[in-house]
């Protein structure tokens, strides 16, 4: 009886929506910018997993190249996610989302 089982696609599949499910509720859940900003990148890295994972299903390299332009977007993303949070800790002096629901100063 062979107990090792050979990982495929489904398995990446699956890891893919956990994470997925894990980011999506950071970001519904939680009250801080930096919490909720790590679980975008969650969000985006699941995709890039699901993107890979296509990619090699089918033998084609699109899906690899899909994902190194998110793993782009991601870093741009975080660079002027920072910038803003960095802006609105300065104005407000917190990271608190309910504190942001009204920006008149």
């Amino acid at each position: 009886m062979d107990l090792l089982m050979p990982i495929g696609p489904s398995h990446y599949l699956v890891l893919s929506a956990l994470l997925f499910i894990v980011g999506t509720a950071g970001v519904l859940s939680r009250r801080n910018l930096f919490v909720v900003l790590m679980s975008l990148e969650l969000m985006l890295n699941a995709v890039n997993l699901t993107f890979v994972t296509f990619s090699r299903v089918n033998g084609e390299m699109t899906g690899q190249v899909v994902a190194l332009f998110v793993v782009a977007v991601a870093a741009a993303e975080a660079c002027v996610g920072l910038a803003i949070v960095v802006a609105l800790f300065r104005l407000k002096e917190t990271v608190d989302l309910d504190m942001f629901k009204s920006l008149k100063g």
